[in-house]
């Protein structure tokens, strides 16, 4: 690379809002920060304790989707160091996976001039991630809704999300696939047409500002929360306290364990107080959706 140092961000996400299973998505405002600097090979530093482990480049998430887009586009990586700070909670179903894809695509658009287009990050992403939910949301920012085969992904993205955030997580982490096996390899005819039909107006509300609605529209999921709510168990606890407190409605993030609970904006640190105190074992946080995706910039050595 050059001798320009630079940096990358990348906001975590939520993923489904309920019956969007796979294909809607939502950046939050916490995020995957990378110092990238020249270096003679590659260097891999995570300051962050809870990521420290994953320091150095055997298996890193990061380096395998830099490299994964280089070779999409016939070029090879020049090393660097980077020097990797997050504030996402790993494995707790906020997109910690999708942030350092984003983040390993970015770095490669960077370090070979690639001037690659928000379509072309989503696809390679998608590919890696195997739907676009949580990467999109990481790329772009804002939400997404996304439509994905192996031919095909077409992507609605809606920038300005004008809700208040509090998010529930607990101390355990989930394993994606752990979570992935809980769930049956088939729907009743029946019940897929009202998850389908739940999904589509959950989208439709969300586009139009309508988050009441679209809050209602959570909990009539049939493709992923019945078969994960299990392991909560004050699930329908917390929902009653959500409706009581005022909030929009609220879903399991992404396979879980955290919970995403939209509320009216402004409202977000009132209620992330009360559902702290109602439910300690979580920690309760207060924040905002993420309008900007992943970004990179000129830093000064």
């Amino acid at each position: 690379m050059s001798g320009k140092e630079f940096s990358i961000a990348v906001p975590a996400s939520t993923a489904n809002l309920g019956p969007g299973f796979d294909s809607i998505g939502l950046a939050l405002d916490l995020h995957l920060n990378i110092h990238v600097s020249p270096a003679d090979s590659w260097q891999l530093d995570y300051k962050t304790p809870e990521y420290a482990h994953l320091s150095g480049t055997e298996n890193n998430l990061i380096l395998q989707a830099a490299e994964r887009t280089a070779a999409a586009y016939g070029k090879e990586l020049p090393p660097a160091k980077l020097e990797i700070e997050t504030d996402i909670p790993l494995g707790r179903g906020l997109g910690s996976s999708a942030s350092a894809i984003a983040a390993g695509i970015e770095l490669a658009n960077r370090l070979l001039d690639l001037h690659m287009s928000d379509q072309e990050k989503v696809q390679i992403g998608t590919e890696m991630e195997g739907h676009p939910d949580n990467i999109s949301a990481s790329l772009l920012g804002g939400l997404t809704i996304s439509y994905y085969d192996e031919e095909q992904i077409e992507t609605v993205h809606v920038e300005q999300v004008d809700i208040g955030v509090v998010l529930l997580i607990p101390q355990e982490m989930f394993l994606t696939e752990e979570s992935r096996s809980l769930l049956p390899e088939q729907l009743p005819h029946a019940e897929s047409i009202r998850g389908s039909a739940a999904a589509n107006v959950l989208s439709a509300a969300m586009v139009c500002g309508d988050w009441k609605k679209a809050g209602k529209l959570m909990s009539k999921d049939t493709f992923h929360q019945p078969y994960r709510q299990n392991r909560f168990p004050d699930f329908q606890e917390i929902g009653e306290a959500c409706r009581k407190l005022g909030a929009y409605g609220y879903a399991i993030s992404g396979a879980g364990p955290s919970l995403f609970i939209p509320v009216p904006s402004g409202e977000e640190q009132r209620l992330a107080t009360s559902l702290g105190q109602l439910f300690p074992h979580y920690e309760s946080m207060a924040m905002k959706p993420a309008r900007i995706g992943t970004k990179s910039y000129e830093t000064v050595a």
